[in-house]
């Protein structure tokens, strides 16, 4: 304020030297700031207000508490970070549990409200439409504000539609919550609007494109199709919402779920028709050299992988963020990372064999080495007892020459000759760090920059999150032929999936292939937050989302005969033993109740909007 004084002084010395008065200097703009009208009239600026539509995104999957942690794939943990709210059923309007900003609503129509604005200003444009960049920008906005509704959509179920601006003076900001269909068909609309404005724009890395409209549309009608959204199916399996007032909020109270799920195959079949490649094409299974390679190439989106992305978040190693962290926030605690979203053992169980067999405890073979034989995902995902990883830290090499996970208790010879116990190094008794270890055994590798010269711990890493990949695509499309009994179809496109993992053909029919499709799914999206939706709106939340999370408890012992000063992983020294073990429940004890189909509309926004009707469950 001083400095404007100063300057509108000088100003008028100026001018009454001169005996005349310079209105135009007087009317000079701020030159840190730029007026909204300004930023409309210039193309360059209202790119850059279009790119910021996309800081809604946040991290991605990439935050430092993963999606996972509130599911069957994994545990937090870390205590005090709001996530047993909800594992253990305790969400409530005054405390919903963790949300990160990306399901958070204020944060969601904070992003919905810059959209309106770019969409207004863009559909009267006050620049010329050179090289079609109007269309490409009112194209990106029409699809953020689609995303941001399915974001809010699939987390709350119906919400007030975000459709224009609100100004001052208006005579009411209580606007009600529209019902679950019209919310559906206005993101559709909008991403058909998108569709067709991007539709002669080459795709740009982490930009919208007409494809990503195209296979979010996909993702939002199979949702829409499912079960949880289909009132008399989904009342007839939980008496909570058999019991809520307002249906539509949630779900489709009238018309056919059979022509949902016509549409939802229409959307995902014309992404198909659009994109060719990913490796699915293939009509035997890839060697699982090749597999592991190529799932993990997908995962890092490189070396043809890119190839899976539809819309992705991408991170600059120069530019650090959240984002880039996510092997220090995952990796071994003997690597000096923080081990924070641990897979469970009901995850790892769920992995195949090599033969496309299950796995089963049962079997004194399997039993005796889980790790070995497993299908190709299960290497390219998990870091597990003896898997070979990068090399420790220098001050560490000498406990651990080979770099091998070690998350066991093992027996190895102390210079005295005496057998002594080893905590493994990745251990939360590890003589590295014994705070930040796993409590399942386990670790995520999936997404972590696997060059053994990238130090996790001080370095940013620039794999990108897949917001949408292809590959989800072909599970709308395959699990919507099944809904509508063309299981021949469906077996088809899901051996194509299962050919890139290594695995054989599977010729099941019915209910059987339906649940191997779920398993498929879990197996080949974990870790991208699609367990959290699709055990809900599938409804088998209740016996998958409230099992007791388990890991496992490993025992090295030296075979007779057999010494070793320095452990390493080897089964011709060691006799090992394995056993499932339950996490303890005063860590985390989880309960599932129907309440948790949908979150919380907090007490803030109830106070905010008294039109706001409350989810089921929570009503009280």
């Amino acid at each position: 304020m001083m400095k404007n004084i100063k300057y509108l002084g000088l100003g008028l010395a100026i001018s009454f030297l001169n005996l005349s008065c310079d209105e135009e200097f007087l009317n000079t703009q701020p030159l840190g700031e730029v007026s909204e009208s300004a930023v409309w009239a210039d193309a360059g600026l209202a790119e850059a207000f279009v790119t910021d539509l996309y800081t809604g995104l946040g991290q991605g999957g990439f935050s430092e508490q993963a999606l996972a942690s509130l599911t069957d794939e994994a545990i937090f943990t870390h205590p005090g970070r709001n996530i047993t709210t909800v594992t253990e059923a305790r969400s409530n309007p005054q405390n919903p549990g963790w949300l990160d900003g990306t399901r958070n609503w204020p944060n969601m129509y904070n992003s919905l409200r810059a959209t309106n604005i770019a969409i207004e200003n863009l559909t009267d444009p006050q620049f010329p439409n050179d090289g079609g960049i109007v269309d490409r920008l009112l194209g990106e906005a029409h699809f953020m504000r689609a995303y941001y509704h399915h974001q809010l959509l699939r987390n709350f179920g119906a919400v007030p539609i975000a459709d224009r601006t609100f100004t001052l003076g208006e005579e009411t900001y209580a606007v009600p919550r529209n019902t679950y269909e019209e919310v559906v068909n206005f993101i559709v609309a909008d991403l058909d609007k998108a569709a067709d404005l991007l539709s002669e724009h080459d795709p740009a890395r982490g930009r919208a494109s007409e494809i990503a409209a195209l296979a979010l549309k996909s993702r939002v009608l199979i949702y829409a199709a499912s079960d949880l959204h289909d009132m008399p199916t989904a009342s007839a399996n939980s008496d909570v919402i058999a019991g809520y007032q307002n249906k539509e909020l949630i779900g489709y109270t009238s018309g056919s779920q059979t022509e949902r799920y016509q549409k939802a195959l229409d959307a995902a079949k014309a992404v198909l028709d659009m994109a060719s490649g990913n490796m699915l094409d293939l009509t035997e299974p890839l060697s699982p050299e090749e597999a592991t390679q190529t799932y993990i190439n997908n995962s890092l989106s490189r070396n043809g992988g890119e190839n899976e992305m539809i819309f992705g978040r991408y991170f600059l190693s120069q530019k650090p963020e959240t984002g880039g962290r996510h092997g220090l926030h995952n990796g071994p605690n003997g690597y000096n990372n923080w081990a924070g979203n641990t897979p469970v053992q009901l995850l790892i169980d769920d992995y195949q064999m090599m033969d496309g067999s299950d796995f089963n405890w049962d079997n004194e073979e399997h039993a005796s080495a889980p790790y070995e034989d497993r299908e190709p995902r299960f290497y390219a995902t998990f870091l597990y007892e003896g898997a070979p990883w990068k090399p420790r830290s220098p001050a560490n090499q000498a406990r651990d020459p080979l770099g091998q996970i070690q998350t066991g208790t093992y027996e190895v010879v102390n210079a005295q000759g005496e057998k002594v116990t080893h905590f493994g190094l990745d251990t939360r008794n590890s003589p590295i760090e014994d705070w930040n270890g796993s409590y399942t055994g386990y670790y995520l590798r999936k997404f972590i920059e696997p060059d053994p010269n990238f130090v996790d711990q001080n370095t940013w890493q620039e794999i990108p999150w897949p917001h949408i990949r292809f590959t989800e695509v072909v599970f709308n499309y395959v699990e919507a032929n099944i809904a509508l009994g063309n299981d021949e179809e469906a077996r088809n496109w899901l051996n194509k999936i299962r050919f890139r993992a290594g695995l054989p053909a599977v010729t099941a029919s019915g209910e059987e292939l339906w649940n191997i499709f779920i398993n498929e799914k879990r197996k080949e999206m974990v870790h991208e937050e699609q367990r959290y939706y699709d055990a809900r709106r599938w409804m088998i939340a209740p016996e998958t989302q409230g099992r007791q999370p388990n890991g496992i408890s490993i025992v090295g012992t030296l075979k007779p005969g057999k010494e070793l000063s320095i452990y390493r992983y080897d089964p011709e020294f060691y006799d090992y033993s394995y056993e499932v073990i339950e996490i303890d429940p005063g860590k985390e004890n989880r309960l599932w109740l129907d309440k948790m189909y949908w979150m919380p509309i907090s007490f803030d926004e109830s106070q905010r909007n008294e039109n706001l009707i409350q989810n089921p469950g929570y009503e009280d």
